[in-house]
């Protein structure tokens, strides 16, 4: 068995306006081709995996941060949130007048009026990513989202996002939710743009763990590519951590090597790098 290689997606294999460049789908390809296994480990669910990303050619995927493992068409692993906590947070979070979306496999499933409030969040995000968002829509950048789905408990959940009024809405939601792990992202403290809650004591460490001891693989063996705090434990797990340039403070200080940003061919650079191709 070759090398095995985890790749976080937004900001590290595509960039925030959902572009893929061509030398990472190349280097992928490439790398595969030569005996090395290719994965995804993101917190997207297996719905937000669109099929320009899946043509890259991939071995499988963990999501939801690390609650969802599938190595080809097997899935190996899922921890998902119930249908009880589910009711609970829509319930909360209509409660709080904040829309959300919630995240399964099979689907995005927009609150309310999601489409018209997220968007300004959304182009915010992008711009503080260095990305020109224009008047970009959530329809662009989540092209499968379900749009006026009447009921909103579901029992196939791996996280829920949801707009931060304030960041006491994420302090509060610590609170509200201890069966959960709540965390935010579009910003570090006080600057977070979303909240989410997701299944509690899981990450994409313990993801990777779970993934090699299906493969019968050694952590010897392990790359893995990221971008944001919630990859430090999978770039910590892996014998190699790459961080891309455009990366926040704190993975690029835990990771063993720092490769250009997405398009800056950082992936297809660092698989040079590293003789992968």
């Amino acid at each position: 068995m070759g090398k095995i290689i985890f790749i976080d997606v937004d900001g590290t294999l595509i960039n925030y306006a959902c572009q893929l460049p061509d030398s990472a789908r190349s280097a992928i390809r490439q790398a595969r081709a030569n005996g090395h296994r290719v994965y995804i480990c993101t917190g997207r669910s297996e719905a937000e995996i669109y099929d320009y990303i899946w043509e890259i050619g991939l071995d499988g995927m963990i999501g939801g941060n690390g609650s969802y493992v599938k190595d080809g068409g097997q899935v190996v692993m899922w921890q998902h949130i119930t249908l009880e906590q589910c009711r609970h947070i829509v319930d909360w979070l209509h409660g709080r007048g904040l829309e959300f979306y919630l995240e399964a496999n099979s689907g995005l499933y927009a609150s309310e009026h999601f489409e018209e409030k997220g968007a300004p969040v959304i182009q915010k995000y992008m711009g503080r990513k260095g990305q020109d968002s224009g008047d970009i829509s959530i329809r662009a950048i989540f092209p499968l989202m379900i749009f006026g789905e009447t009921n909103l408990y579901r029992d196939d959940l791996s996280k829920v996002s949801f707009i931060l009024g304030s960041y006491q809405d994420h302090l509060d939601s610590i609170l509200e939710f201890p069966d959960l792990q709540a965390g935010t992202w579009g910003g570090q403290g006080e600057t977070a743009l979303f909240g989410d809650l997701s299944v509690k004591n899981i990450d994409k460490g313990h993801a990777v763990d779970v993934l090699l001891k299906h493969l019968g693989a050694s952590i010897e063996d392990t790359f893995a590519f990221g971008d944001a705090k919630v990859d430090i434990p999978m770039l910590k797990k892996c014998a190699v951590g790459i961080a891309v340039a455009s990366g926040g403070d704190e993975i690029k200080a835990a990771a063993d090597y720092v490769t250009g940003s997405v398009d800056d061919d950082g992936i297809y650079n660092a698989f040079k790098h590293f003789h992968l191709i």
